[in-house]
């Protein structure tokens, strides 16, 4: 999956021949899992058809901040749009848009837009040889550039006027591989490779029964799908869930028992940077499995149970430059024991969270945690969506980082 999967794409098109490169541009974004609107120049109709856009993108295609056919409309608010984006594109960008942009000059509905807009805005250059290599253009190129805005070169080959140079607009996968690598290249995580485990392990008693617990893994998910958003190369490793991801940056790695999460665990433990253990994984498995079902004989069965391996103090014994990250599900003296797992698994801090707090544990959609340090410091936090907090966990991975 993109970096820019589920992320508000504004496409601003200008009145260049390039324009009609536009429709397979939103095509890519599309596939790519991104939210397309699109404002165009009068120009740009001359090039391609907002009808065609607006099919594409599924969203109206606006120009004017009224309505054209009906006065009576609302007006369409270049502020909101210029909020609502996470990535602002300009393709094609001619000359005269691009001086406009250096200058200020807010003459149409794109201008205005660009001129509100909050986030990134990346631009595709497009016009005639001579009049990119004209000073007035290259001196606009620098201006933009001195604001943040990003430029995305433009290609050399045959052009609109018959000749063959610089100035032809990126190709539109090219234009989306860019915006890919770029936002890539600028996520704090960006070169980190984070293990996370997620989920119950269930512990067979026969071929068709096990001991479980209630772990949705709907926790370990978000921290990994919130790792990858910020650059993190994820290796998931999930017990049984029915929880799914589809991130190009994160590897799920199905799992049963303990004894499977622990060997896997072990397999990548020294390619990685940062290990988060949020699985919910069974202290304890029946000593002797039954090779065939067991059947309902007596009123009573007795079952030998013998402890897992404690994959997460396993890992702190041996961890060199990585930094671990435990949880801890508690009922009762909750700050003491997740202080005591902290100390005992040489960890680099601790997640606790209480079934006394409601909205927390197991198959709930949120949850409400207290970060513990190494040095026994407490950070708490509101009861949230289990979202939100992979953000705030991430966020304090970030700064021992």
């Amino acid at each position: 999956m993109s970096i820019l999967s589920g992320k508000n794409i504004l496409l601003g098109i200008t009145g260049g021949i390039a324009a009609y490169k536009t429709t397979y541009l939103v095509r890519h974004f599309i596939k790519a899992g991104a939210h397309v609107k699109i404002i165009m120049t009068p120009a740009s109709k001359d090039f391609v058809t907002p009808l065609t856009l607006s099919t594409l993108s599924k969203n109206p295609v606006l120009s004017s901040f009224t309505n054209e056919e009906d006065d009576s409309d609302i007006w369409n608010n270049h502020v909101d749009l210029g909020l609502w984006a996470d990535v602002f594109v300009i393709a094609p960008a001619t000359a005269n848009t691009m001086s406009k942009m250096a200058s200020g000059n807010s003459d149409n509905f794109l201008l205005a837009t660009y001129l509100s807009a909050k986030c990134p805005v990346y631009f595709a250059p497009a016009m005639d040889l001579d009049m990119y290599k004209h000073p007035s253009t290259t001196a606009s190129f620098s201006k933009l550039e001195s604001f943040g805005n990003i430029i995305i070169p433009a290609g050399s080959g045959e052009l609109a006027s018959g000749l063959v140079g610089e100035g032809r607009m990126a190709e539109p996968e090219d234009i989306v591989r860019f915006i890919e690598d770029d936002v890539l290249s600028k996520l704090p995580l960006r070169n980190k490779k984070i293990l996370i485990t997620a989920g119950p392990t269930y512990e067979a008693i026969d071929p068709v029964r096990f001991i479980g617990n209630h772990s949705s893994g709907k926790m370990g998910f978000e921290l990994a799908s919130a790792a990858a958003n910020l650059g993190a190369e994820v290796i998931l490793i999930s017990g049984p869930t029915k929880e799914v991801i589809s991130n190009s940056l994160v590897k799920v790695i199905p799992v049963t028992s303990a004894e499977d999460m622990y060997v896997t665990a072990h397999e990548y433990f020294n390619s990685v940077d940062v290990v988060v253990c949020a699985a919910a994984v069974a202290d304890y498995k029946p000593k002797h499995i039954a090779t065939q079902k067991i059947k309902k004989k007596t009123d009573t069965f007795t079952i030998e149970l013998e402890k897992t391996k404690d994959i997460l103090a396993s890992l702190g014994a041996i961890k060199q430059q990585q930094i671990i990250v435990g949880f801890a599900l508690e009922t009762n003296n909750e700050i003491e024991n997740a202080k005591g797992k902290l100390k005992r698994k040489n960890l680099d801090f601790i997640v606790l969270n209480s079934l006394q707090d409601k909205g927390a544990g197991f198959g709930k959609a949120t949850n409400k945690i207290t970060i513990i340090d190494a040095d026994q410091s407490l950070t708490s936090f509101e009861l949230k969506s289990k979202k939100d907090v992979a953000q705030d966990i991430l966020n304090h991975l970030l700064n021992k980082l």
